[in-house]
């Protein structure tokens, strides 16, 4: 099977096997697991007590229960609800993480971190119940830190977050249905428990219990962006550009990975220290400190300070085997332990970041708030050191990059309709989703994975989507897919945007100011801001009177990997999304699972899963399910 669509990805790969070198990466890793085993893909095996692991027979000549007696249903809808549970966890502590930083900033205990964005703190504010009036901003961020804090644990009422960023008519549903949470932390926690022996064995009832988790996910992703907007700003429209050929040859490279923008931001602001820039020179990088991005970390970085993006997640070894990153600096999520391995093999670092996120065979630096740029000073000098080792003789950088125009946070895209339609922002948008030239809007989002070629996907669904005048948005390593092969500039809307989609991002685009149209794919941020593309979807129900249910708007991850895809998935079906993805979670071994998530569960929530692995047959399902919206809305389809 071809690896990848990225030129890039594969001219890295090309030279390293030429050379003679033998590194397994992750697709040679992969082909080294074949056959995977056919009852975890079917969701049909269980080690969740010590009496197993059990499994089941999925032509019914085996074993129909595990030894507790639990059936196939029980099984798969144990397994989906506790990779509902990991995600919401590894959200959960991102957000905890960025709350308790803007508290020590508050408190001044943090002297490297300020509330930076203002406007951003009133408005979380008053989302969060918190009085503004004659009050410092220190003081109002520590109590929304402490209002998000309390986010956490248990409480007597629903989700401040939950209920103050969603339509009145959704809350309603999850009340009705008991999956309105309570806390994010204890919703994980409930999860865990109803899943393990003894506890819940109806599958229906197990599935409400993943839904719950799952809203608790997108609270956990709107308290992280909301707050790291305070910190470090909220995103506005930014040029860059991405892909591998970003790394320079001339200058101390440090690749800055993982999801989380509490160093990496600072890294940004050390990098550009004179003190620190003369000694890269020094050491003979006459083009100073480059930094790059790969996952949601770049992604952060990009969208508020340009940092180009180098690459995406199953390619993240490749930086390493450019030969010339010299420091890859990692906090959590998304991090392949092999990189260790790889770096080992080159002059580059690979630096650790955070107490829980450690791999065999890296350096850590201990990252702790109150000493952050301490922190950060000692990772750039550890990388300018390792330039001195670097061997030019193996540095492949590929000559394979592309512009990009990121930070479409929600603020921004609303600013940008301010300019068409001053009074009413959103008229703009909702006249040309009525006329039809918006047929309707998919957000992607996800991963790459080995069991698809990079970015094949991805490509071939927004081509077909675009050219049919759907809007697209996009986050986390879908957005790192589109900007690494040139979809999120405006030469992109003009080859592959159909003509009503085109006229409408040329018209916005001219109007704000970019001197042509938008680009084809709008960037909002990381896989946390997936709560972007919500808040923009809520203000357009709101316009509209109706609930999100009936919007013309769908969702797909067409390369998922993570249980935090997993996770994102479930929360925009409950919040009423047909979402796609692409590679089906292991749900096959239940006929009852599987029809609920992919049929029933629209009966509940009105969105629904589409499991579909031909791309140009995703596409089209969603174009169905857009155009089903738009006639139960009167509009023309």
């Amino acid at each position: 099977m071809e690896q990848s669509k990225d030129r890039a990805v594969m001219v890295v790969i090309d030279g390293v096997k030429k050379a003679g070198y033998r590194f397994p990466l992750a697709w040679e890793r992969y082909e080294a697991q074949l056959p995977q085993c056919s009852f975890g893909e079917l969701g049909l095996c269980c080690r969740h007590c010590l009496q197993g692991p059990c499994r089941i027979d999925p032509f019914g000549d085996g074993p129909q229960h595990g030894v507790c007696g639990a059936t196939a249903d029980v099984m798969v809808a144990r397994g989906v609800a506790r990779a509902v549970a990991a995600g919401a966890a590894s959200h959960a502590g991102h957000a905890k993480h960025v709350a308790h930083t803007l508290l020590r900033a508050a408190r001044g205990e943090a002297k490297d971190y300020f509330v930076k964005d203002t406007a951003k703190l009133q408005a979380v504010a008053r989302k969060a119940g918190v009085a503004t009036e004659d009050k410092t901003p220190e003081a109002i961020a520590l109590e929304v830190a402490e209002k998000a804090l309390a986010e956490f644990s248990e409480r007597e009422a629903p989700l401040a977050w939950t209920l103050s960023t969603l339509p009145e008519q959704r809350i309603v549903i999850f009340k009705k249905l008991g999956v309105l949470p309570y806390g994010v932390d204890s919703a994980i926690s409930e999860v865990m428990h109803r899943t393990t022996y003894g506890v819940d064995a109806e599958p229906l009832n197990i599935l409400l219990g993943a839904v719950k988790c799952a809203i608790a996910d997108y609270t956990a992703c709107h308290i992280a962006t909301d707050l790291s907007d305070i910190l470090f700003g909220t995103p506005g429209p930014v040029s860059a550009r991405a892909n591998l050929g970003v790394i320079k040859r001339d200058a101390v490279n440090i690749a800055l990975h993982g999801h989380n923008p509490l160093l990496s931001d600072i890294m940004v602001q050390v990098a550009r220290e004179p003190e620190l820039l003369d000694r890269a020179r020094a050491a003979g990088a006459s083009g100073g400190i480059n930094l790059v991005g790969i996952c949601c970390t770049g992604n952060e970085v990009l969208m508020r300070h340009g940092v180009p993006l180098a690459t995406s997640s199953v390619s993240q070894e490749t930086a390493i085997l450019t030969g010339a990153v010299d420091a890859m600096v990692v906090d959590y999520q998304c991090v392949m332990p092999s990189l260790a391995s790889v770096a080992e093999c080159y002059h580059s670092k690979l630096i650790t970041t955070m107490p829980i996120a450690k791999i065999a065979g890296a350096q850590h630096f201990q990252f702790d708030e109150a000493s952050a740029k301490e922190t950060a000073r000692r990772i750039v000098e550890a990388a300018i050191e390792a330039f001195h080792r670097r061997d030019p003789a193996r540095v492949n950088i590929p000559d394979v990059s592309y512009s990009a125009v990121a930070g479409f946070s929600a603020e921004a895209i609303v600013g940008a309709l301010a300019r068409v339609s001053g009074e009413d922002p959103l008229k703009p948008l909702l006249d040309n989703i009525v006329s039809g030239n918006i047929a309707g809007v998919c957000l992607f989002a996800g991963c790459n994975t080995v069991k698809v070629t990079q970015d094949a996907n991805y490509l071939a669904m927004v081509r077909e989507l675009a050219r049919n005048n759907v809007l697209i948005l996009c986050t986390g390593c879908a957005a790192g897919t589109f900007a690494r092969h040139g979809l999120m500039r405006p030469e992109a809307t003009e080859e592959y945007a159909g003509p009503g989609l085109k006229g409408v991002l040329e018209a916005v685009g001219e109007v704000a100011g970019l001197g042509g149209p938008l680009p084809l794919v709008l960037h909002l941020g990381s896989c946390v801001d997936n709560s972007r593309a919500v808040d923009i979807a809520v203000a357009v129900a709101g316009k509209l009177g109706v609930d999100m249910d009936k919007l013309p708007v769908v969702a797909s991850a067409p390369e998922p990997v993570t249980e935090k895809a997993v996770a994102i998935g479930t929360w925009a079906v409950a919040l009423g999304i047909p979402t796609h993805v692409g590679v089906v979670p292991p749900i096959h071994g239940s006929r009852l699972v599987a029809g609920t998530l992919t049929a029933g569960i629209k009966e509940l929530f009105g969105g629904y899963f589409i499991a579909e692995s031909d791309p140009l047959k995703a596409a089209q399902a969603l174009l169905a399910a857009i155009k089903e919206r738009r006639r139960a809305l009167g509009l023309a389809a």
